[in-house]
């Protein structure tokens, strides 16, 4: 059974055979920087000090050829071919443990709302384990209703903890195995139907300080973003939160009443949804641009990044905030919502 030290933290961890590198931490309860694990978002990218490993199917965006042949790897696609010594470019102490057991359960169909033309809200209530408890800013993997090899996707929390509730932000693909199933004229997820579940994932939370918050998101990836204002408003915080919403046009808006009274809770709190392909008062253009523009005029200083939503966006702010604006890759938490089409391609 190969060894892997993790580097710069000393851990050791045991690999069973067929284990990504990845699993074996879960299993033993490390919760190591991480997002999709389908080797598409580059969060678990490690590098190889010693040893050799064998990729599953991954991304070359997410790991380029001269990159692994620099010795650059995908932990959620790396299985041990000999003991390893790995070096994480990404650490996040305050998280490095599991806080919530990754479990297999049950939940049923509680709701299917429509948000817009293409993007609705799934409420699940949670059969099974009675405790399942998750951190704002973590997903869960929901089974494929009749998938006989059990494929599942992937989706964030919108809620917070401890309501016996999953509200998951699903925005809906023509001919999606899953998000296909959730036309609201014509559903074929009932109310009252159940669905394996598995988790919660994801490394993306709050930190505890008194720093201002940046919040951007696009599309369907204000869930997460959402659960992280809720829990906000929840403690009344005081720390300044700013929220750029990535929209295509005002029709393609969503949850703005949710986000204001969320943001009345708050000390100080300023929502700036951002249009693309549309005319209107508010704000235009790409909404990183706008995000990186409030931060280059000192809307928002030395702030923490929690941004979530489609590659390129979340892309384009990292490499916009650390290349022009000097905040730090440490600062930046994401969560890159790839589609099945994405994975299915590799």
């Amino acid at each position: 059974m190969p060894r892997v030290v993790l580097e710069p933290i000393g851990v050791e961890l045991d690999c069973d055979e067929d284990e990504t590198v990845l699993e074996a931490a879960f299993r033993q309860g490390y919760n190591l920087v991480h997002g999709c694990r389908e080797g598409q978002c580059t969060a678990c990218k490690s590098f190889l000090l010693e040893g050799d490993v064998s990729l599953e199917p991954y991304s070359t965006f997410a790991l380029s050829d001269s990159e692994e042949a620099q010795g650059y790897t995908l932990l959620c696609r790396a299985l041990p071919d000999s003991d390893l010594v790995v070096e994480l470019l990404h650490v996040d102490e305050d998280a490095l443990r599991l806080e919530h057991p990754i479990r297999e359960g049950r939940a049923r169909v509680a709701g299917l709302t429509a948000l817009t033309h293409d993007i609705v809200r799934l409420d699940l209530d949670v059969l099974e384990p009675a405790d399942f408890a998750f951190t704002p800013g973590q997903y869960v993997d929901v089974g494929i209703p009749g998938d006989e090899d059990g494929a599942t996707r992937s989706f964030s929390m919108a809620n917070l903890p401890a309501e016996g509730r999953l509200e998951l932000v699903v925005k809906r693909y023509p001919g999606g195995r899953f998000s296909g199933l959730l036309d609201p004229a014509d559903p074929q997820l009932a109310v009252g139907d159940e669905l394996a579940i598995k988790g919660p994932y994801g490394a993306m939370h709050l930190r505890d300080t008194t720093r201002p918050v940046l919040l951007v998101a696009g599309g369907s990836g204000i869930g997460p973003v959402l659960s992280l204002l809720r829990r906000l408003a929840q403690v009344r915080s005081t720390r300044p939160v700013r929220f750029f919403y990535g929209a295509r046009t005002r029709d393609d808006l969503l949850l703005g009443d949710e986000v204001a009274a969320l943001g009345a809770q708050l000390a100080d709190f300023a929502y700036v949804p951002v249009l693309s392909e549309d005319v209107w008062d508010g704000a235009t253009g790409l909404v990183h641009e706008a995000a990186a523009a409030a931060l280059a005029a000192g809307e928002v200083e030395a702030p923490e990044v929690y941004t979530c939503g489609p590659p390129p966006m979340v892309e384009a702010l990292q490499a916009l905030l650390t290349t022009r604006h000097g905040v730090p890759d440490a600062d930046i938490a994401f969560d890159k919502f790839t589609t099945a089409a994405e994975t299915a391609d590799l």
